[in-house]
């Protein structure tokens, strides 16, 4: 059974961080494409960032300089590193695995930037 758990989320003031962690089980990690997706109320889904089984790197352009997507392919689990938080970052982050033929998703975690 396929499973991706994520944590991290919380309430921020703007300028601050927070890292978020997504665990993968019942899948061979290492040979997955791992994507962070965001969504706000209201809006639609959208691509945060993205790391390929290779290390390759995505960013949306508003976070780039800002967030840092990486890997462990040992613990099964990718990382989103979130600097410099804006209001426009608020919104429900899910983790997002994927090969060419197989994909599958988190429940999410709620970012919340506020003053």
């Amino acid at each position: 059974q396929v499973q991706l758990v994520e944590s991290g989320g919380g309430l921020v003031q703007p300028g601050e961080s927070l890292r978020l962690s997504c665990r993968a089980s019942g899948i061979i990690f290492s040979i997955y494409t791992m994507a962070w997706y965001r969504q706000a109320p209201g809006k639609q889904r959208e691509l945060v960032a993205s790391i390929t089984s290779e290390g390759n790197t995505n960013y949306q352009d508003s976070v780039k300089g800002r967030f840092t997507i990486s890997r462990d392919n040992a613990r099964k689990t990718v990382y989103l590193q979130m600097n410099s938080l804006k209001s426009e970052d608020t919104a429900v982050y899910v983790c997002n695995a994927k090969t060419m033929a197989f994909g599958a998703w988190g429940q999410g975690t709620q970012v919340t930037v506020s003053s």
